[in-house]
């Protein structure tokens, strides 16, 4: 190989930067940076990210989410390290310990999302939401946030063509969602959404069709696991277009409980702060049917000792009851 294509340090800086780097996504530009020091100066520079961030989640154009993000240690660099990554889930669950640990994290003021939702290449919805975390009834009520309102729908390009099986596969196939958490005050960020749908379903009672997406994550210190689920509900007429008509994200633990937002915040504040992989739709979608399996021998379980607790209070009192007329006979 001769001496001028031995390297790519060779070409201008400015024409690595306008023509190539310009042209890779987030991971790639990640893997380029490592390649020597002034790929690394190169690849570090902001514009990159803002329009890497900016296409991936239309969200971030939002000035108010640009004034955060700008706090972040590297900008939108930082932010795309905290919220492009999957959580990556480190702990150990109980099985037989669903109960959660106390929380240690509080907000004490305001958590931001920034959600975004693509049908294939087109962007159909893309909102953000400040939440209010300080108040009494948010800590103690259990925690759902709801996107739409009640008359309120998203358009899609799929057809409502009725036939289920096509139509479902559809969504799952071309349906992308992200929920950015962001906490303004730590500056820092963590995407709650899996990759890809990670269950596709038809309602038994309205037939409309539920796109779910889900993380599972740890609960704390022998917590075990619980799972933030984001529930895209459609609906459309025969033959007409499909509608978006509820987006609503919660935390439930393996009891199948919905977590107050004081348990909820905690777990997610913590995931905020942990560690991060490169995740892939299969694990996704594994994690998910892991924890639908955890549910079902917990509450195999838990079915199990209150059959056994019923039959320990119904020999008590039937042993309370023959003690009973044993001394009125026997007086």
């Amino acid at each position: 190989m001769s001496d001028s294509c031995s390297s790519i340090t060779a070409v201008h800086p400015d024409i690595i930067q306008t023509h190539i780097l310009t042209k890779l996504d987030g991971p790639t530009l990640v893997s380029a940076s490592s390649v020597s020091t002034q790929l690394h100066t190169l690849c570090s520079e902001e514009n990159l990210w803002k329009t890497i961030c900016n296409s991936n989640w239309p969200s971030t154009t939002d000035s108010r989410i640009q004034q955060i993000i700008s706090k972040f240690p590297s900008a939108y660099r930082s932010f795309y390290s905290d919220s492009y990554p999957t959580i990556r889930i480190s702990v150990r669950p109980k099985e037989n310990s669903p109960e959660l640990e106390s929380t240690k994290n509080q907000t004490g003021g305001e958590l931001i999302s920034a959600i975004d939702i693509h049908y294939g290449t087109e962007i159909i919805y893309s909102k953000v939401i400040f939440t209010d975390t300080s108040k009494s009834w948010f800590l103690s009520s259990p925690l759902r946030i709801d996107l739409l309102d009640s008359k309120e729908i998203v358009p899609t390009p799929a057809k409502f063509d009725g036939d289920e099986k096509t139509c479902m596969a559809r969504m799952e196939k071309n349906m992308r969602l992200s929920w950015i958490l962001i906490d303004p005050v730590k500056n820092r960020a963590v995407n709650l959404s899996s990759l890809t749908p990670v269950e596709v379903r038809r309602h038994w009672l309205t037939g409309e069709i539920q796109v779910r997406y889900t993380t599972v994550m740890a609960a704390g210190i022998g917590g075990g696991f619980v799972k933030c689920g984001v529930d895209v509900t459609c609906g459309g007429k025969g033959g007409g277009d499909l509608h978006v008509r509820e987006i609503s994200m919660q935390v439930e633990d393996l009891e199948g409980k919905v977590l107050s937002g004081k348990e909820s915040m905690g777990i997610l504040l913590d995931a905020m702060e942990g560690k991060r992989v490169n995740g892939k739709i299969d694990e996704n979608i594994k994690m998910y049917q892991m924890f639908s399996e955890m549910r079902v021998i917990w509450r195999e379980r838990r079915q199990k000792r209150e059959r056994r607790l019923d039959m320990v209070c119904i020999a008590s009192g039937v042993t309370i009851f023959m003690a009973f007329w044993m001394c009125i006979f026997f007086r």
